[in-house]
Order: structure tokens, then C-alpha cells, then sequence
């Protein structure tokens, strides 16, 4: 069955142009943005719908500014430079929008979109400016077709529904020139909106209303980040916890796994040894070079074997810095904090 778009203006919730960020928060605080959206379906690369939880009731930001501060300085530094390219680019006027709106029936849904463009049919399309580094251009391209991340697609679907407009733009700048841009639009689903209004609807409802914290779903080293960023780091002197509940089916199954790969991790070792052999007798023959070429039934390859140099510093460069030079040592070297996660059957004490 054809669903059919309703009519409807979104709720204006605050005029933001002169608003401070700590006010800018609260107000994001009472509804689901749309960067918040894909950590709401499991699919933020960012961020865990439990991060998201524990932010909306106030209780640890979800993403914590201070590691990553220049990067978002940088994009907003550049945002009305981007939104000038898009607008050269395509020829709409854009007009940026200032304003945090809600949807009228669906009150958990908030949109505080960048800009608006003016199209050529005097309808209105959002437009969402982007910034990024060279190496990532390619996310925006699934092989050689154009696509849109996946995080961004959903960020302009939920800002399509709040917003009751049928086309989102995407404009991303990945160089220094007008060239280095990527412009991509999705038109209007109203079936996968439905999708999103529920899954949305039930975090909100089942989760942020009722105060119970979503379940871990997304992949263990952005679950892992998420625990530290709640639990803090590792207190050597906290009690033993005596683990209840479900913990036994997750060590059992980890167990599981972990028994797994070590199997695979064999058929891995071998086939990594046949590869190693291969690429010797390669090398071999190519002595000091770092290119070769050969064809194999009429079919043109080349082969690499480039040069790689890092500049670092072993254990006992550390170790020398540290007694010849501490004031340096102080101040450049840092420590950073792993937990290494092990499971072992405990013997019984002897009665």
C-alpha cells in the first residue's frame, strides 16, 4: 500500500542564532536530533543508543568535544564557505536556518538543520554541509556509484520528516578548491519513514520516559569506548563483583567464541605462511626494486613493494629520554590506558 504525505508545518521550538551552547543542549536534550538518529537504529559510528540515553537525561555527554574540538571548530569555521560553493555550484539561493523546529505529532522528533535551499520549482530542500579529510572522500561512493553515509542518509530522513520537505542536498568538502566537493540528494521515503517514526518513538518511550537504558547491540570496541566514557577508567582497589543474571550465558558464549577463533586463527596462520612463501619468491625476483610487472594469461599487473618509514622510539630510547632529558620526557610522553579482558575457569578450594 502507497502511503500518502500528510500536511503539516513543523513546531518552532527556539530561534538559536544568538543561543549559547550550554542552552543549545538543554533544548537538544528534550527531543531526538537528527545526528542523533542513527545511534537510535544501531548504526552510529560515533556513538551507542546507550551513550545517546545516558545523554538525553543529562547523566554523560555522548560525545565529549575536548579530544576532537578542532576538527568541529574547523567545520564550523567553514560552514557558510561550503554552503557558498553549493549554491554556486547548483545555482539555488540558500538561506541558512537559524531555528530548532519539533515535529507536530511526533513531539520526540526535533530538527536544527544548517540551511535551506530555494529550488528552481519555488519548493524548499534542506541542505546539510559536510567537511572531511581526502582519504575519506570515498565514503561518499560505493564503488563507482555516488551514495550517501549511512549516518548522514538517516540524519537527512529524520530532518525530511520533522521538516514535511521531500529532498535533502548533501554538500561535502574534502579539499582546499571549489572542486574538491562531493554533492549528493535523497528524495523523500515515506515507508522508511515510517520505520524511523517507530524506532524513534520506541526509544523515547521505552527507554528515556521509563528510564531504562537501551541494551548493548552495536559492535564491542564502540561498546567498550562507551562503558569507559560512563564507568570512568579502572580502579585497581574497587571490590570483587560477584557477576549475576545474564553474565553467565555472555561468558559461556564468549567462551564459545573465543574457542572459535583460536581454530580459526590456526587456518588463518596457514594460510597467512603460504602467503608469506609466495610473496618471498616475489621479492626475491625482484631484488631492489619496488616495482615489478608481469602478465598473467594476457592480463597486465603490477606489483609494489614500496618503502615504509615511521619515525619512533623503542622501550629503551624511552628509558634513556627519561634519565638524560626528564623535563622532555615529562612533557611529551603520555600514557594511555588499556584493559586487557581474560576468562579462566576458577579452581575450587579445597574443602
Amino acid at each position: 500500500m502507497r502511503l500518502k504525505q500528510k500536511d503539516y508545518e513543523p513546531l518552532v521550538v527556539a530561534y538559536t542564532g544568538e543561543m549559547s551552547r550550554e542552552k543549545w543542549l538543554e533544548y537538544r536534550r528534550t527531543g531526538i536530533g537528527g545526528s542523533d538518529a542513527a545511534a537510535v537504529l544501531g548504526v552510529s559510528p560515533f556513538m551507542t543508543a546507550r551513550d545517546l540515553y545516558y545523554d538525553k537525561l543529562g547523566i554523560t555527554p555522548a560525545i565529549v568535544d575536548d579530544d576532537n574540538w578542532v576538527q568541529l571548530e574547523v567545520g564550523n569555521l567553514l560552514e557558510d564557505l561550503v554552503a557558498r560553493i553549493f549554491q554556486t555550484k547548483t545555482g539555488y539561493r540558500v538561506s541558512q536556518s537559524k531555528t530548532m523546529y519539533r515535529h507536530p505529532d511526533h513531539h520526540f522528533m526535533v530538527a536544527d538543520i544548517d540551511y535551506l535551499a530555494e529550488l528552481s520549482d519555488g519548493s524548499k530542500a534542506i541542505v546539510e554541509i559536510k567537511t572531511t579529510n581526502y582519504n575519506n572522500k570515498d565514503k561518499w561512493f560505493r564503488g563507482a556509484e555516488e551514495t550517501v553515509p549511512l549516518q548522514y542518509e538517516i540524519q537527512g530522513r529524520h530532518y525530511m520528516t520533522v521538516m514535511n520537505l521531500s529532498r535533502v542536498y548533501y554538500c561535502c568538502l574534502y579539499g582546499n578548491s571549489e572542486s574538491e566537493v562531493v554533492i549528493r540528494c535523497i528524495d523523500r521515503d515515506l515507508a522508511y519513514e515510517s520505520e524511523l517514526i517507530a524506532l524513534e518513538e520506541n526509544f523515547w518511550s521505552n527507554h528515556i520516559e521509563t528510564r531504562i537504558p537501551p541494551p548493548y547491540t552495536e559492535n564491542g570496541d564502540l561498546t567498550l569506548e562507551s562503558i569507559r566514557r560512563h564507568h570512568g577508567t579502572a580502579d585497581t582497589k574497587a571490590p570483587e563483583v560477584c557477576l549475576e543474571g545474564d553474565c553467565g550465558k555472555e561468558i559461556t558464549r564468549f567462551l564459545e567464541l573465543q574457542e572459535l577463533k583460536r581454530e580459526l586463527d590456526k587456518q588463518i596462520k596457514i594460510l597467512e605462511n603460504e602467503m608469506g612463501l609466495a610473496k618471498g619468491k616475489i621479492v626475491d625476483a625482484m631484488g631492489r626494486s619496488c616495482v615489478a610487472s608481469c602478465s598473467i594469461q594476457g592480463a597486465p599487473y603490477e606489483i609494489f613493494y614500496q618503502p615504509v618509514y615511521r619515525p619512533g622510539i623503542d622501550k629503551a630510547g624511552l628509558a634513556n629520554m627519561k634519565e638524560r632529558y626528564p623535563g622532555i620526557y615529562e612533557e611529551y610522553v603520555t600514557v594511555s590506558e588499556s584493559r586487557r579482558f581474560h576468562v579462566k575457569r576458577k579452581e575450587r578450594e579445597a574443602a
